[in-house]
């Protein structure tokens, strides 16, 4: 995928994964990774500034937990502005794929 599509799609891709349970970071982009069969990767170095961004915004709120071996992780769960800018971000999305679809099908008539 172009470099610019996926920069546009990280916000809900990490939002929609984090819509179902809270994650810590690793997982999150593997996570998508999986979900997207390889379509969305992220590399550690661009994935947390983006969470430390959207947590800022209020979107995802992070904490410290302690796993088993005493292994601390920050994991991430939506707020409720978060779900919020889910809902929001996916109208606009499918308004944007629709119409893709439509030149789409427009050009092969």
């Amino acid at each position: 995928m172009q470099i610019q599509i996926k920069r546009g799609s990280a916000e809900i891709a990490i939002l929609a994964v984090l819509a179902e349970r809270p994650l810590h970071g690793y997982e999150i982009g593997k996570t998508i990774e999986r979900e997207t069969r390889g379509a969305l990767t992220f590399n550690l170095a661009s994935l947390y500034p983006m969470l430390y961004r959207m947590e800022s915004r209020g979107w995802i709120k992070g904490a410290w937990e302690t796993r088993q071996g005493g292994r601390r992780r920050r994991f991430y769960r939506l707020t409720p502005s978060g779900g919020k800018q889910l809902a929001s971000l996916g109208k606009q999305w499918r308004a944007f794929f629709l119409a893709l679809n439509r030149l789409v099908g427009v050009a092969r008539a």
